[in-house]
């Protein structure tokens, strides 16, 4: 049986899969929050906002409206048919078996690197404290450790989520109300200096061009990796008509207090120019500010920002390998779930993969970072372009009368994502031009041929599999 096939009013898709069902509306609304609040903000800001000045909170801004686009076009498809897996079931259903397949397989590939940077990202914080500690080190004991703990029941690994999310959004919204206090009342060091003039008076608002600021679109999607999490704990919420609905339409406000709001105000707060590659931007505003202790605690929060999206990313890569192989493609073995229910096989090899960014730490800790973040944005726009290819298809087939509609229609149909769409193709452009981040394109080449092996290997042992599509019926 597929995991597309499963599911009744009564026992929602995924309750007979032998999951642990542990995700309340509480704990999927925080993960929805804090999926959208990541290293590719904590971190990742920094070198951006050093290539294109103040202009990054505009592309912040563009760039979150496609991402809203995306996913009320993965909310209709969720309303439509809630499932485990649910990219890779759309894209089956839609595109056919090879593109549910490829998607499933390039959607645990962005996890796995993900993870990657995750690690990357959380040595270089501790490097802020224990600059004498090798990147390496730090990253594989964090690995270990947090192999450790994703073992754990999904009821727990569901109230860990939450509070990991809370801390981010109590402390963003902190940073916020500090960074306006100095630009109300002058306190601090920085209140000299501080204004909103600082955003246009450094050489103007775009001072390294439109061009320059364009190219940093291929990291500001990076940080928007995970938000699509969301869609994944659809098999698991207890109440999906309810919850996702509400948790993808908060997603604006996220965008804008998160993002536009924290960038504009910490921009406001020090100068552009004062910012650099590898240093976060929210430590190093605390630190101009002359809060010492306030520039460590921000510095544990994104820390703890980093390890919990690396622990978000192991579960999502083992429930992707056994939904690929409760399709039957992936091995047989990455079916079974330990006795605490989680699918242990599948988390093991997916950290002994993302252990490979644990040797790119060694080899070459300085370029680390942004080597397998430009994969993951590549692996992620492949995921979001199958979403929004997915939701035009789904669109033709309800306006012909062929599939029901869904309960939450996406505002003006499919207009949204052929925007979208275009949008994510201009974004890989952008990412062929750059020489940095072109190699991710080789890679993904790469992995397109793999998969591709992978797939013939497939159908001469198992012709059928070409031909399975999911029911048409609506679950969950």
């Amino acid at each position: 049986m597929t995991s597309a096939q499963v599911g009744t009013d009564k026992a929602p898709q995924g309750a007979e899969e032998g999951y642990e069902r542990g995700l309340g509306s509480r704990q999927v609304q925080m993960i929805a929050i804090g999926g959208a609040i990541g290293v590719g903000l904590f971190l990742g800001a920094g070198a951006n906002i050093a290539k294109a000045g103040p202009s990054l909170i505009l592309m912040y801004a563009l760039a979150g409206v496609i991402i809203f686009f995306i996913m009320r076009a993965l909310g209709e498809l969720l309303l439509y048919r809630p499932v485990s897996g649910s990219f890779a079931e759309y894209s089956r259903e839609f595109l056919g078996p090879f593109f549910g397949y490829f998607t499933g397989w390039t959607y645990w590939l962005m996890w796995v690197v993900t993870g990657m940077a995750e690690l990357t990202a959380a040595a270089i914080y501790v490097n802020y404290w224990f600059p004498q500690i090798p990147q390496w080190v730090t990253a594989l004991v964090f690995l270990v450790v947090l192999f450790g703990v994703n073992l754990i029941s999904v009821k727990l690994f569901g109230e860990l989520e939450f509070w990991f999310s809370m801390v981010k959004v109590t402390a963003l919204i902190g940073m916020i109300v500090i960074g306006l206090g100095v630009l109300t009342f002058g306190f601090s060091q920085a209140g000299d200096t501080a204004a909103v003039s600082n955003l246009w008076a450094f050489d103007g608002f775009f001072p390294k061009g439109i061009g320059s600021s364009l190219m940093t679109l291929q990291g500001v999607m990076f940080a928007y990796l995970a938000v699509e999490l969301v869609g994944v704990t659809a098999g698991e919420s207890e109440d999906p008509e309810k919850t996702l609905p509400k948790a993808i339409n908060t997603l604006p406000w996220r965008i804008a207090l998160f993002y536009v709001g924290a960038l504009t105000v910490i921009l406001c707060v020090v100068k552009w120019t004062e910012f650099a590659e590898g240093v976060s931007p929210f430590v190093a505003a605390f630190a101009k500010i002359g809060i010492p202790a306030g520039a460590g605690i921000v510095n544990f929060v994104v820390l703890t920002a980093a390890l919990s999206s690396c622990n978000s990313g192991m579960y999502s890569t083992g429930r992707m390998l056994r939904n690929l192989a409760e399709s039957g493609e992936a091995p047989g073995a990455f079916k079974k779930l330990s006795s605490t229910k989680t699918p242990a096989f599948g988390i093991t090899v997916s950290v002994l993969f993302m252990g490979i960014g644990v040797v790119l730490n060694y080899v070459v800790p300085e370029k680390a970072f942004g080597y397998v973040t430009s994969v993951a944005t590549a692996a992620g726009i492949w995921t979001w372009l199958m979403i929004l290819v997915s939701h035009v298809l789904y669109r033709r087939a309800v306006d012909a009368g062929r599939l029901p509609a869904s309960a939450f229609p996406a505002p003006g149909g499919a207009k949204c994502s052929y925007v979208a769409i275009a949008f994510l193709l201009f974004v890989t452009g952008l990412i062929a031009y750059d020489a940095d981040s072109r190699i991710c394109l080789y890679v993904m080449a790469g992995w397109a041929v793999a998969l591709g092996i992978g797939w013939a290997v497939l159908k001469s042992r198992n012709p059928q599999i070409a031909d399975r599509a999911p029911e048409p019926e609506k679950v969950g």
